[in-house]
């Protein structure tokens, strides 16, 4: 008798209706979302900070570069030596004293000093040393006799236009938004395995301490208890997903609106680059053209093969954690076996990363999205960027049969592991479990 559909209800029913489940399933949104409140807020904050900084230029002619804004005052303080100058920028608190000595042009670029009570921002030095890089290339500039407004006139900004051999117009903008398709597909595969993994690999390890697995095993073949505890905890992975986004997306919207956070308070460098990119261009009808690239990523493709490829990549990665759930008897023995399982994923990530946004369709990529263990996230990133069918239905069939061969290989082990108690398997004992 197949007992496979109540095996997976069975499963789904026990996690979904699991306190911490629930609990963890409703307040994960809430804390993420406090979280990026917090953290926007706190950039608020910081943003609003007014800092002033004393100028002493002994030079004469450097101070007038150093323009005050809405957070930085440049006080220029002048016909005090060095020492008075530093006790007046303590005295009324300044953040800091940038002293340019009277050097020549040519060498005062070594002797600048900047001091400050404690350590200055970054952002702050690299401001000050472009603001003097600027106005002494300039006076150099000058100095060997050449026109500035020459050199400012014939600066001249271009933007390539892109279009393939078959007349299919692209862009910066596109490739930004294949890049955003492509990392958050592969990403999301990542997260889910790692976290939906474990808790497969929990799952066993808690009936087998339990002995409960011994009583369900007499009615039930391993391989179908195996298959049924990673479908059923898919399943409610999903779920709790789903959730998550919906929930998500109502207290996000929620805190913007009565916290009044900016997604631009909370952008990552990374980001920042990513939005510079899709506003750095000098077309008139910017988002029609990025509505017109929008129209011309493959959706349909990407949605089948990111089903496809998701499915299989957790089935894959999911049939290798019950297999260590069943060959230990508690998570600290399973330090040992998680290395193996885990670096095919973050090298994945690495080639997807580095690799791919760089040459989508190189050896490497395309190596790569091939390899079992590595195409589901890699695949995913190439897959907007134009992988052709044909390398999308190999890599698929290469993956099915790998995750085939896994299912046989852990149900092995997941057939004498689930029986074995107080002794920590090597792996030359998992290689004799194969045999039996």
């Amino acid at each position: 008798m197949n007992h496979l559909p109540l095996i997976i209800k069975r499963e789904y029913l026990t996690k979904v209706r699991n306190k911490s489940f629930i609990i963890m399933t409703f307040l994960s949104p809430i804390i993420m979302i406090a979280l990026f409140s917090l953290i926007g807020y706190l950039t608020s904050v910081n943003n609003e900070t007014v800092r002033t900084i004393y100028v002493l230029d002994e030079t004469g002619f450097l101070s007038e570069s150093f323009k005050s804004t809405e957070q930085t005052i440049y006080t220029k303080v002048s016909e005090v030596d060095l020492e008075t100058a530093k006790t007046l920028a303590n005295q009324e608190n300044a953040y800091g004293l940038l002293h340019i000595p009277n050097q020549p042009i040519e060498t005062v670029s070594s002797v600048v000093k900047f001091y400050s009570e404690e350590s200055p921002s970054l952002s702050i030095i690299s401001s000050l040393e472009s603001t003097l890089e600027n106005k002494l290339s300039e006076l150099k500039l000058q100095n060997n006799g050449v026109d500035l407004a020459l050199i400012e006139a014939s600066k001249t900004t271009i933007d390539i236009n892109q279009e393939s051999f078959e007349g299919v117009k692209t862009s910066k903008v596109g490739s930004v938004m294949k890049l955003i398709f492509g990392g958050a597909a592969g990403y999301l595969l990542f997260m889910f395995i790692i976290i939906y993994g474990n808790m497969i690999m929990r799952s066993v390890i808690e009936e087998k301490t339990s002995r409960i697995i011994e009583v369900i095993i007499s009615s039930v073949k391993p391989i179908q208890l195996m298959l049924g505890k990673i479908i059923g905890t898919s399943l409610a992975g999903i779920t709790q997903f789903a959730i998550w986004i919906v929930l998500g997306l109502v207290f996000f919207i929620a805190s913007m609106s009565i916290f009044g956070v900016e997604m631009s308070q909370t952008q990552t460098p990374q980001q920042a680059l990513v939005s510079e990119a899709l506003s750095n261009t000098d077309s008139p009808d910017k988002i029609q053209m990025i509505f017109n690239e929008f129209s011309t990523l493959p959706l349909g493709n990407l949605v089948i093969a990111f089903i496809l490829f998701f499915i299989c990549g957790y089935l894959l990665y999911s049939s290798l954690y019950a297999a260590i759930g069943a060959a230990v008897d508690n998570e600290t023995d399973t330090q040992q076996f998680m290395l193996p399982v885990i670096m095919p994923l973050i090298l994945a990530v690495y080639v997807g990363m580095f690799t791919v946004i760089e040459d989508p369709h190189g050896t490497i990529s395309t190596v790569f999205s091939f390899i079992p263990f590595t195409s589901p996230v890699v695949m995913l990133m190439r897959i907007p960027f134009g992988v052709p069918i044909w390398q999308q239905i190999i890599s698929l069939l290469i993956l099915i049969g790998t995750f085939i061969g896994i299912v046989w290989f852990a149900a092995k082990i997941y057939r004498v592991g689930i029986l074995m108690y107080g002794k920590k398997p090597t792996y030359k004992e998992l290689f004799k479990w194969l045999k039996y």
